[in-house]
């Protein structure tokens, strides 16, 4: 399969799109207005320790306080000591065993360094973890443990003895600490994996020191821009060639893998055309229909994907579709059509948590069972982690995505100011009524000669076209007249009664 990585870099916005075959697959964004924090380490101080929640709130700085649990806290689950059953998920530890009461770890008003694990969404607080991981290329650091992993996407037993005990051997001999060997470090030298364990301690030292120094509530690191992170990450995959639209950061970029993997394969251009880098296989198209409620399938049907905040819902729907020879295999037919289609979505528009799936219900159980292997199978290349549970008995499918920044819609769009973000508005015959109720409260409430009503010319019209006899009426019932006056600047919601 053939990858490429376009990266769009202006003063304001630095934009990364991941192609495979020519389609764009993941489109990342980092805007200097609103840089992502995931993977920094700040020094914060407890604000509220909350034992009904298990949780606490931390200073670190930004405008909204941080959130940390107990189950993301290192001595939680260690209990103050190193023993604990560490388990390697992808690329990322995940800790378990009992959890001791945060209360007893935390106390009000003290200073600990803790790591960003997910951006601030919507009205919530970043979350944050004191497991803290540092990655490189090949590794991932995680200090103050005695654990050595192999990424589970490293298949190969041989090759998964033979990193294991490198990364022993290097750690016994001075560089303590646990390790997970990333995807990329498949293959990988000796003396690269040395390298980066080496790197990975400069950074802690530097870390440690920052510590010491800085005051609560500051930064202490930061990960890399996105541009070069994307550098970083690209091993596993099967990335062939890198365009970036900038000189800067080409050279910047050039540097940074010269410096850090001297031995790569991956082709990095600096494009120079006056054509837009994104106008490439069409990404700017591509980005604006990500940002639609409905998605056309190749075989004539269509998804309609919709996002709340508790969870997004994807609809599975036959359209224009006549199919097979009958209802079942047309069914069939279009729900394994729709598992591609949902995979790329959900990674495109980067939507994450709660997913709930409703493909058209198919009466025979092996379909329903082949269509969740289907989609399983197309979430493979999914870097998020994700969990899919069998159809329901309501015909429904269950799944869960890691989401640890906001989704491509709520980076770049706003709530509508008409609807306020509920996706509809009210008819003008329902505003029409709530005008003529709201003079009735205004003529009780007021003693006034007159009573004037603004809205919007459409609300208007359709009062003078519909309402004349309703408004002669009112205007008896209250005694006194009734003037409208249009207001071009209003939406259809929109309205004021003026007594005068």
């Amino acid at each position: 399969m053939n990858e490429e990585i376009l990266i769009n870099v202006t003063p304001e916005e630095t934009r990364v799109a991941l192609l495979e075959n020519g389609v764009l697959q993941e489109i990342l964004i980092e805007r200097a207005t609103h840089l992502g924090i995931v993977g920094s380490l700040y020094k914060g101080r407890v604000l509220r320790v909350l034992p009904g929640m298990q949780a606490a709130f931390v200073d670190i700085g930004l405008e909204r306080s941080a959130f940390l649990h107990v189950a993301d806290m290192r001595e939680a689950r260690l209990g103050g000591s190193e023993s604990a059953d560490l388990e390697t998920d992808g690329e990322g530890p995940q800790v378990t065993g009992k959890l001791e009461k945060i209360e007893s770890l935390l106390q009000e008003g003290s200073e600990i360094l803790v790591q960003v694990i997910k951006d601030a969404l919507g009205s919530k607080g970043a979350r944050l973890s004191t497991q803290i991981s540092i990655p490189s290329r090949f590794l991932v650091f995680l200090p103050g443990l005695d654990h050595i992993g192999v990424s589970a996407r490293i298949e190969d037993e041989a090759e998964r003895r033979r990193l294991r005990a490198l990364v022993t051997q290097l750690r016994d001999q001075g560089l303590p600490g646990g390790y997970i060997v990333r995807t990329a470090g498949e293959g990988t030298s000796n003396e690269a994996i040395a390298r980066d364990m080496a790197m990975l301690h400069r950074i802690w030292r530097a870390i440690g020191q920052r510590m010491t120094d800085t005051p609560a509530g500051q930064r202490i690191h930061d990960d890399l821009p996105l541009a070069l992170r994307t550098l970083r990450d690209l091993g596993g995959t099967q990335v062939e060639r890198v365009r970036i639209d900038s000189p800067e950061m080409y050279e910047q970029a050039l540097r940074f893998a010269e410096t850090f993997f001297p031995d790569h394969n991956v082709e990095i251009n600096l494009y120079a055309s006056e054509r837009p880098i994104f106008d490439l296989y069409a990404v700017e198209d591509e980005i604006q229909r990500a940002l639609e409620r409905k998605v056309p399938l190749k075989s004539g049907g269509y998804l309609v994907i919709d996002q709340t905040e508790s969870m997004t819902t994807i609809d599975v729907n036959t359209g224009g579709y006549v199919g097979y020879r009958n209802l079942e295999e047309t069914i069939f037919r279009t729900n394994l059509d729709a598992t591609q289609a949902i995979a790329r979505q959900l990674r495109l528009r980067n939507l994450g948590g709660i997913i709930i799936i409703d493909f058209i219900d198919m009466e025979d159980p092996e379909h329903r069972i082949q269509v969740v292997r289907a989609l399983e199978k197309c979430l493979e290349r999914d870097p998020a982690r994700t969990k899919i549970s069998a159809v329901s008995p309501l015909g429904l499918v269950e799944m869960t995505r890691k989401r640890i920044r906001e989704s491509l819609g709520h980076i770049l769009c706003d709530p509508c100011p008409m609807c306020n973000g509920r996706g509809y508005v009210k008819s003008i015959e329902t505003v029409c009524f709530e005008i003529l109720r709201e003079v009735q409260r205004a003529a009780r409430q007021c003693d006034t000669r007159d009573l004037l009503v603004l809205a919007s010319d459409a609300v208007i019209d359709r009062l003078l076209e519909d309402k004349t006899v309703h408004l002669a009426e009112l205007e008896q019932h209250v005694g006194r007249p009734i003037r409208l006056q249009r207001q071009s600047v209003y939406h259809n919601e929109q309205f004021d009664v003026v007594m005068l």
